[in-house]
C-alpha cells in the first residue's frame, strides 16, 4: 500500500511539473497599456477689463468745442486729444498731439508747434497740420462750412475774445508744422490750448456726420466711441492703435444716475466701480469701507449765485449787497458739505495765484440787508425766481437743497424766492440766454489761470445773450481794461497785481453772492488703480487705470 501512495505521488508531481513547464513555453500575450489622448484646451482668455464711472447728469454734447459742461468734458477727454496737455496732477503743460512749441517772433504773437507724427484718428485717418487747422478755422469763422445750426463755441469766445478773436491766421508749414499768429501776445494762450474745448476731431469724420457729430465724436485718444444711450450710458472702447501709453481698460462706461444716495448703493453694491458727486456727508462711509477707496480732488473751484443785471431790481448794487449780507454761508457749508469747503468771498480760489486775500467778506447780517434794501426802495422785500441746477456739481453737491437754505434766508429778509428748476442742458441753454432772475452755478478751473475765472465769468466780452460765461450780465469797463491788461502781460507779478485790483472792483460790485470753494469727494472700489484726481474737474487719465478682477 505504502508503494502504491509513493508511486501516485510522485505522478502527481509530474504532472505538476509539465503543467508548470507548458505554461512557461507557451508564447506569452502581452496587453498594450490603454493611452489617453490629450484633450484639446482653448488658451485662457484674460477677462475683459471695463470701468464703469458714474455722474449725475448725462452729457451735453460729445463735441467739447460746443459744450461748456464738465459732464461733457469727461467724456471728450478720453476721446479726443489736444495739441498740448495737463500733468497727471497739475495744470503744468506736457506735449500731446504736439511735441515741441514756441513763439517764433520778437512781439511774441506767432506761435509754432511741431506735430506728433504716424498719429491716426479712430476713422483710420491721418493726423497733420491740415487736420489742426481745420479745427481751428471752424472755431474761428461763423460762417464756417462745418459750423453748424445751434452752435456757439462758447469757451471759444470765453478764452479767445470772440470770432476769430485774438487769432488771426492759422498756417500749414508742412505735414507736420503749423503756425498759429495772434493779433496780441496772450499770456494763458498755451495753458487754454489744453483745455479739451479744443482737441482735434477729424475732419473726414464732419464729411460723414455732419450736423449729428456731436453725438459721433471722432478722435484720435486713448478711447473710441462707441454708443451713446441718453440719459443712461455712454460706452467707449480701447484704441489699439493709441499713440501714447495704455490704455489699460478695454472698455470705459459713463453712467447717469441722478440721486447720490442712489450712486453710492450701486458703487457699494459693485454695479459700479466709481462715482463723482458724492455727498459730503457720505465720504466718512466710503472712507470707512474696506471695499472702497476716498479721493480728494484738489481745490480749484467757485460755486456762486449770480444775480442778473439785466434785470431789476439787480441793477441797483445795493439790492445786490444786500443779498450778499442775507447769506449764512458758513451754516450752508456745515450741513451740505460736512467740512469739505471753505466760504468763498471771491470769484477766484484761494489755490489759484492772484487771488487777493485782503478783499473783505460780506458778513452775515441781515440786519445790514434790510437796511440796504430799504436803501433801495425794498422796505417790504420783493418776489424774485432763485433757479436751482437738476444736478450734483463738485461745487454744488445737492444744489436743490441748497436752494431751499438760500430762499429761507431771503426770505428772512423779506425777499421771497420761488426756486426754478428743469433739465441740466436746458438749465444752461436760458442761463446763458438771461431768462433768469436769480442763478445757482459754479466753475472749476480749466486751466489753473485766473483769466479762466474773472475774464470767462465776470468780463463784458463774455455777458452776450445766448452765449453768456458771465450769467451775472455784469459789465464793468475798468475791470475789463484790467483783464484784458492781464492778458497781454507776460510778467507773472504784474498779471497777478492786476487781477487783485480787479477782485476788490467786483467785490463792491456785487454781481453774485460767492458761495463756497469745495473739495469734492470722490468713491471708487478698492479693485480700481492708478486712479488719480485732476484739479481741473476733467479726468484726463483714464489712459493709466486699471481694474482688478
Amino acid at each position: 500500500m505504502k508503494n502504491k501512495y509513493l508511486v501516485l505521488v510522485l505522478v502527481l508531481a509530474l504532472l505538476a511539473t509539465f503543467a508548470f513547464t507548458g505554461c512557461a513555453s507557451k508564447e506569452t500575450e502581452v496587453t498594450e497599456p490603454e493611452v489617453t489622448e490629450p484633450v484639446a484646451t482653448e488658451p485662457e482668455v484674460p477677462a475683459e477689463k471695463v470701468l464703469i464711472f458714474a455722474r449725475s447728469g448725462d452729457s451735453v454734447s460729445l463735441d467739447p468745442s460746443n459744450a461748456t459742461d464738465g459732464e461733457s468734458f469727461y467724456v471728450a477727454r478720453s476721446v479726443l486729444d489736444t495739441l498740448v496737455d495737463y500733468e497727471v496732477d497739475n495744470t503744468n503743460i506736457i506735449p500731446a498731439l504736439a511735441t515741441s512749441w514756441g513763439t517764433i517772433n520778437e512781439e511774441g504773437t506767432i506761435w509754432e508747434f511741431k506735430l506728433r507724427e504716424g498719429v491716426k484718428f479712430h476713422d483710420g485717418t491721418d493726423f497733420n497740420a491740415e487736420a489742426v487747422k481745420f479745427n481751428f478755422e471752424r472755431w474761428m469763422f461763423e460762417d464756417n462750412a462745418y459750423r453748424y445750426p445751434g452752435e456757439n463755441f462758447e469757451y471759444w469766445g470765453y478764452m479767445f475774445g470772440g470770432y476769430p478773436g485774438i487769432v488771426k491766421e492759422v498756417r500749414v508749414v508742412d505735414d507736420y508744422t503749423v503756425q498759429i499768429e495772434l493779433f496780441t501776445p496772450s499770456a494763458p494762450f498755451l495753458s487754454n490750448l489744453a483745455m479739451p474745448s479744443f482737441a482735434i476731431m477729424s475732419p473726414a469724420a464732419f464729411e460723414q456726420y455732419g450736423a449729428d457729430i456731436f453725438k459721433n465724436p471722432v478722435g484720435t485718444g486713448p478711447f473710441q466711441f462707441v454708443e451713446w444711450i441718453k440719459d443712461d450710458k455712454i460706452v467707449l472702447e480701447k484704441n489699439e492703435n493709441y499713440w501714447g501709453e495704455g490704455p489699460l481698460l478695454d472698455k470705459l462706461i459713463f453712467r447717469t444716475i441722478p440721486d447720490n444716495s442712489a450712486r453710492l448703493l450701486e458703487l457699494q453694491a459693485g454695479t459700479i466701480d466709481m462715482m463723482i458727486g458724492l455727498s459730503p456727508d457720505d465720504a466718512q462711509i466710503v472712507a470707512d469701507d474696506p471695499n472702497l477707496d476716498l479721493y480728494l480732488r484738489p481745490s480749484m473751484n467757485v460755486g456762486y449765485l449770480a444775480m442778473n443785471e439785466l434785470k431789476a431790481p439787480f441793477d441797483d448794487v445795493r439790492v445786490r449787497q444786500a443779498l450778499n449780507y442775507a447769506v449764512d454761508k458758513q451754516s450752508i457749508i456745515d450741513a451740505f458739505y460736512a467740512g469739505l469747503a471753505e466760504p468763498a468771498k471771491n470769484p477766484l480760489p484761494p489755490s489759484l495765484w492772484g487771488y487777493n486775500d485782503n478783499v473783505e467778506a460780506y458778513e452775515y447780517n441781515p440786519e445790514k440787508a434790510k437796511e440796504l434794501l430799504a436803501e433801495a426802495g425794498f422796505p417790504d422785500g420783493f418776489e424774485t425766481t432763485l433757479w436751482a441746477m437738476p444736478v450734483a456739481r463738485p461745487y454744488m453737491p445737492q444744489p436743490k437743497e441748497i436752494a431751499t437754505a438760500l430762499q429761507q434766508q431771503f426770505a428772512a429778509v423779506g425777499v421771497q424766492a420761488e426756486i426754478v428748476t428743469m433739465d441740466w442742458a436746458t438749465y444752461l441753454e436760458k442761463g446763458q440766454n438771461g431768462e433768469h432772475d436769480t442763478y445757482l452755478l459754479g466753475w472749476t478751473g480749466d486751466n489753473g489761470d485766473p483769466d479762466n475765472f474773472i475774464y470767462v465769468l465776470l468780463d463784458q466780452d463774455n455777458a452776450n445773450i445766448g452765449s453768456a460765461g458771465n450769467v451775472a450780465f455784469y459789465k464793468n469797463q475798468e475791470v475789463h481794461d484790467l483783464l484784458i491788461a492781464a492778458q497781454i502781460e507776460s510778467d507773472q507779478e504784474k498779471r497777478a497785481e492786476l487781477y487783485e485790483k480787479a477782485q476788490l472792483i467786483i467785490h463792491n460790485d456785487a454781481p453774485w453772492v460767492p458761495l463756497v470753494h469745495s473739495t469734492p469727494p470722490i468713491a471708487a472700489r478698492t479693485a480700481v488703480k492708478n486712479y488719480v484726481p485732476h484739479p481741473t474737474g476733467g479726468e484726463s487719465t483714464f489712459w493709466q487705470v486699471d481694474i482688478e478682477n
